[in-house]
């Protein structure tokens, strides 16, 4: 460090952290957070205020200036705020410093604090100091991340009532119910020559049965929902040139995305864009028409096509109403016939519109619909269609705190696995010292969902998913 850049006050600041803690690129606010037990000393080193005999009342925006305070120089007019702990985002002393939102300005204030001996953020510390120190579990924690990528208003609600502690409640519960149990178990393992009956063998069986077992079902049927509405699917149309496939992108998404022409092979590539369907955030796809004797660049086309029909969640199957069904269809219709289908039927306002699934060799009760893409008939229908196959019962995923991710499925089956072994020694009167093994186990994978024993390398692949500043 050269001697004009060297601070003018020594701060321990080893243990405070800071981030920009808003997106790249310029806009009219960016913020600089700071967390840590020098945040308040760093503050009154580098910013200036307004008013004389500043006092920095905790949680109270003040005005001023950032200055360098070696070279003296003013690096941004500024808001600042400093919170005192334990009533902050992390539970210990928090600094936001409100700039100019260009990068350059945030960069700049940035470096000075680093150059204090202030330690640049990781991805996610200060969400995982609030974890740490026990404002919020780990599937709030968790919760945060899908508030940030929450690609629809649904999937936005379900993120905001787990960091609301739903999730949370609901695993809670059964870990009481659980631990009232074991120390059932742990008495009657204490006292062994005692004449009464300690382990009520049939009354924990319904215990188990109904405090434990049912509800972790529950979970684990919504853990799918969760995992819909959170990442979405992936619907992909497939069909001849000239079906309307891209037609009928371009009426959902309510814009010209794809160019339609009366040309057969005008789509040569793979053109995506989301969609947001009752909540289900839904990536459409619009390939290029698979037939035979396809140019070179249109035969790059479809084998992306295929790839992603492969990958996909839904395959929409495009016909032609006014042309009807064609050998080569039925060619197409057998290369897609083992991924989930809904036969779609277009140009309804110039043909019969009717879909002969038997003609198909499809079952009559095969999802379908008919539709005019040019004319938007049938555009509504066809939505809810494809919510309906993908979510099935529409009352299901509306609980309150239906959202397990990925990790806490694993858990739950893990858990419910012991439970299922618990039932099955409690049918069969086994002893208490094995008891307590099953029900420990069911116990310990509750806590590794809601972060009571979760390992370390398991919490750094959690919070790296993070962005920096949060």
């Amino acid at each position: 460090m050269t001697p004009e850049c060297e601070p003018v006050n020594t701060v321990d600041s080893s243990e405070t952290i800071a981030a920009i803690s808003t997106p790249p690129g310029s806009g009219g606010i960016g913020i600089i957070r700071m967390s840590g037990s020098a945040a308040l000393t760093l503050l009154q080193t580098i910013f200036q205020p307004s008013e004389r005999n500043c006092s920095f009342e905790s949680h109270r925006l003040y005005y001023g200036r950032i200055v360098h305070p070696v070279k003296k120089k003013d690096l941004d007019e500024v808001l600042a705020v400093f919170m005192a702990a334990p009533r902050t985002y992390t539970r210990e002393d928090v600094v936001e410093i409100h700039c100019h939102g260009n990068f350059l300005v945030l960069q700049s204030i940035l470096e000075l604090l680093i150059s204090y001996g202030v330690r640049l953020a990781d991805p996610g510390e200060f969400t995982k100091l609030a974890y740490l120190n026990g404002r919020i579990d780990l599937t709030q924690a968790e919760a945060v991340i899908d508030i940030l990528s929450a690609r629809t208003r649904k999937g936005m609600d379900m993120a905001l009532d787990q960091l609301g502690g739903t999730l949370y409640k609901r695993v809670d519960g059964i870990r009481t119910a659980l631990v009232q149990m074991r120390a059932v178990v742990e008495v009657a393992i204490d006292f062994p020559d005692e004449d009464i009956e300690i382990v009520q063998h049939a009354s924990l069986l319904t215990k188990v049965d109904e405090e434990v077992s049912t509800p972790l079902e529950r979970l684990l049927r919504h853990a799918e929902d969760g995992r819909i509405f959170r990442e979405g699917i992936s619907v992909v149309i497939v069909g001849l040139p000239n079906v309307g496939k891209s037609s009928l992108l371009n009426t959902l998404l309510q814009e010209e995305r794809a160019l339609v022409t009366a040309i057969p092979g005008t789509t040569r590539d793979t053109i995506e864009e989301y969609l947001d369907i009752q909540g289900v955030p839904v990536r459409m796809v619009d390939t290029a028409g698979i037939r035979q004797g396809a140019d070179e660049v249109e035969m790059l086309g479809i084998e992306r096509a295929r790839k992603q029909i492969d990958q996909a969640d839904l395959v929409l199957f495009m016909l032609d109403a006014a042309r009807g069904v064609s050998a080569d269809d039925l060619q197409l219709l057998e290369s897609v016939r083992d991924k989930p289908l809904l036969i779609v039927s277009n140009k309804m306002d110039i043909g019969s519109g009717r879909i002969d699934l038997a003609g198909l060799g499809l079952d009559e009760g095969a999802p379908s619909v008919s539709i005019s893409a040019k004319q938007q008939q049938g555009i509504e229908k066809l939505k809810d269609t494809i919510f309906n196959i993908v979510v099935g019962n529409s009352e299901q995923w509306q609980e309150e705190g239906c959202a397990p991710n990925v990790r806490h499925k694993a858990a739950l089956l893990a858990a419910k696995e012991a439970a299922e072994r618990l039932s099955q020694g409690l049918s069969m009167r086994c002893t208490s010292d094995l008891l307590a093994i099953d029900l420990q186990d069911c116990l310990d994978q509750l806590n590794i969902i809601v972060g009571v024993t979760t390992t370390e390398d398991v919490l750094d692949v959690i919070f790296e998913q993070f962005c920096l500043g949060k």
